[in-house]
């Protein structure tokens, strides 16, 4: 999952998105992302890479977004990324 973790700066979205909810987890190897979520969307920020997700209905444990190419799901204060056959998991470390 190297695209997801290319810089640990960080951008925001647009004002007109409105997430409501901005939340930022610390990963392996000290690399930072942002997760800026509402109830149907969520855009995953890492360095100058965003990817908007949808909100996925599942009987599964957690909040789950997903888009074509990987699955975010938030679980208390752990953040999993999926991607293909890779699985990321970061820890919260604010929450806006």
């Amino acid at each position: 999952m190297p695209m997801l973790l290319l810089s640990l700066l960080s951008m925001g979205s647009p004002w007109w998105e409105d997430y409501g909810i901005t939340e930022k987890f610390l990963c392996p190897n000290e690399r930072a992302v942002t997760l800026e979520r509402n109830d149907a969307q969520a855009s995953l920020i890492a360095g100058r890479f965003r990817s908007t997700l949808f909100r996925e209905d599942s009987n599964l444990p957690g909040l789950r977004y997903h888009n074509e190419q990987m699955t975010v799901i938030l679980r208390g204060d752990v953040l999993t990324m999926e991607q293909s056959f890779q699985r990321l998991e970061c820890l919260r470390t604010q929450q806006v």
